[in-house]
């Protein structure tokens, strides 16, 4: 599936109608302002020897430090765009680390991403790292986060990761930005021929391995233990954790927790057709075919570029992913995790209960049904209530049919699919599902569970959501929430095993998919087998997809 202009239905609808990973930390920033990035280099403060410099950082609110636009690779500009990212050269003397660097250049697609695409710059791969107290004199877990925004927006700076409270419960904190878009993930011949690798396209990814490299190499240094490292993330961050699970970045972590995000959905295209693509979108930015092209749009300012692709009517706009380039993802993500030649790691992943709202007319849907369904199509269309002229069958808890639909073959049975192959490979895994709205909301969406996990619930509790509304207050009941899934998610990370002391038991997912469901109402509830029927449906599905590519 390529990312065209956002559309409904599929991730697609993430650019517009759900907030991305990072769509609540935009959000406050707009309202609270980025207060580290005003900051002057300090004459004080922690300073922490990289193997590229001295670094100063600034102390953490309520104790700790943190150390903020760090680079990690040199600037991906001029000649460096569209190649695999450069470790950074070292500089001389102590360097400030005070203040996010730049989101990396994206469209503007709505609220959730609005100040990042205001503020982006290609020289933009810098991380944050954030200590609960300092100095550190013991090896402490490390969760390296992966924002998402559908890979075309977002970035890893905002309040959410500095002001909140997970690192707490004994651990450091990693964000950070890589490449988005077409700067991140343009696959074509040309670009193929000219590396080494004979690949092209997966830059974001690199850019991610590269800042895992640069947290094994130094996050010692933090107070951090290289040889404990949690990849987590959201949406795409989640879909990336998962790419690297079948990437060549296997052994550069030990945990891996997927929220929204598989990395099975958007199914990812082979070199091949990430290159004709890509060469599809160049033609219809007005660049030659070949090296002569790359070397014109090499010379483009990175927000001409950006603006001459919103420019693109919307039939000739792509937005290029990550694909099967042979040296960053070696084979399919489904063929590797059927296979059980995933990261051998424990994994951690759930979903919200609504996720998006899909306004998909009902016949659109049928349509979409028999045609990536095939044989199993009638059973699909009577199980969802859209047999025979139906109009769907509502869920107080789901949603419509439509929304149930989607959100099962983007989410949910995805994620199912994926815990049932890595548990059949013998690695644990644990799943939840998010049902608690955010203030002042009807249902648990797309990115509500994010200021639970991050701990950050700020005072005076009303604040602007991705939206663009007001949240109520929180409440006691959402701190408690908050409290339970920030122990569940360090837990997990310090061990491989959620559980701990004084916590509702949480049951490995297992041949019975046991999961728990996480709310206000009851915060634990224990339950197996999630949308049994609709998933065995989705399975029956994949596997016959697979079957067609095999023969």
């Amino acid at each position: 599936m390529r990312m065209q202009r956002p559309r409904r239905g599929g991730q697609t609808v993430m650019i517009r109608r759900s907030p991305s990973a990072v769509g609540f930390a935009a959000g406050c920033a707009l309202l609270l302002g980025l207060s580290a990035t005003a900051a002057a280099a300090p004459r004080r403060g922690p300073l922490v020897s990289s193997t590229d410099g001295w670094l100063r950082g600034l102390p953490r609110a309520g104790g700790g430090a943190q150390f903020l636009g760090i680079p990690y690779a040199q600037p991906p500009i001029g000649p460096l765009r569209w190649r695999a990212p450069l470790p950074m050269k070292p500089w001389r003397g102590v360097r400030p680390a005070v203040a996010f660097g730049h989101p990396c250049p994206q469209p503007p697609l709505g609220a959730w991403n609005e100040h990042a695409a205001a503020t982006g710059r290609e020289n933009c791969l810098f991380l944050n790292v954030i200590v609960p107290r300092w100095p550190v004199k013991e090896a402490l877990p490390v969760m390296f986060w992966i924002h998402g925004g559908a890979n075309v927006g977002g970035s890893g700076v905002g309040p959410l990761y500095n002001a909140g409270t997970l690192v707490d419960d004994g651990v450091v904190l990693v964000t950070i930005n890589y490449r988005l878009g077409i700067f991140g993930f343009l696959a074509d011949p040309a670009l193929s021929g000219e590396s080494r690798h004979h690949a092209s396209g997966d830059y974001g990814l690199m850019d991610q391995i590269l800042a895992l490299r640069w947290v094994r190499a130094n996050i010692a240094r933090f107070g951090g233990d290289p040889h404990n490292i949690t990849v987590f993330g959201q949406s795409a961050g989640g879909t990336d954790t998962g790419l690297l699970m079948a990437s060549r970045a296997r052994g550069l972590f030990q945990r891996a927790i997927e929220e929204s995000g598989t990395p099975f959905i958007p199914p990812v295209d082979s070199l091949r057709e990430a290159e004709r693509a890509g060469a599809r979108l160049l033609a219809a930015l007005g660049a030659p075919a070949g090296a002569a092209g790359i070397a014109d749009l090499r010379k483009l300012p990175a927000h001409t570029l950006i603006a001459k692709m919103q420019a693109l009517p919307r039939a000739e706009l792509i937005f290029p992913q990550p694909d099967v380039d042979g040296w960053v993802i070696r084979r399919a993500p489904l063929s590797t995790f059927a296979a059980g030649k995933e990261a051998p790691v424990p994994l951690l992943f759930g979903t919200t209960t609504r996720e998006m709202n899909f306004p998909m007319p009902v016949s659109m849907i049928r349509a979409t049904i028999r045609r990536t369904t095939g044989s199993l199509a009638a059973q699909v269309l009577a199980l969802y209530g859209f047999a025979h002229g139906g109009r769907g069958i509502a869920d107080s808890k789901y949603g419509s049919g439509v929304n149930q639909w989607l959100a099962d073959v983007t989410f949910r049975c995805p994620a199912v699919l994926e815990a049932r192959w890595h548990t059949a490979a013998s690695h644990v895994a644990y799943q939840y599902e998010f049902d608690h709205p955010l203030p002042g909301h009807a249902f648990a969406v797309h990115s509500s569970e994010l200021p639970y996990v991050f701990g950050f619930l700020p005072k005076p509790g009303a604040v602007v959501d991705p939206l663009g509304e007001i949240l109520a207050p929180f409440t006691a009941a959402d701190h408690r929430l908050s409290r339970l899934m920030e122990r569940y998610w360090t837990n997990f990370a310090r061990s491989g095993d959620p559980n701990g002391p004084g916590l509702p038991k949480w049951p490995a997912f297992a041949a019975q998919g046991r999961y728990i469901e996480l709310s206000s109402r009851t915060h634990v509830a224990l339950a197996s087998h999630m949308r049994r029927a609709q998933c065995r449906l989705f399975r029956e599905a994949v596997a016959a997809l697979m079957h067609r590519g095999s023969s």
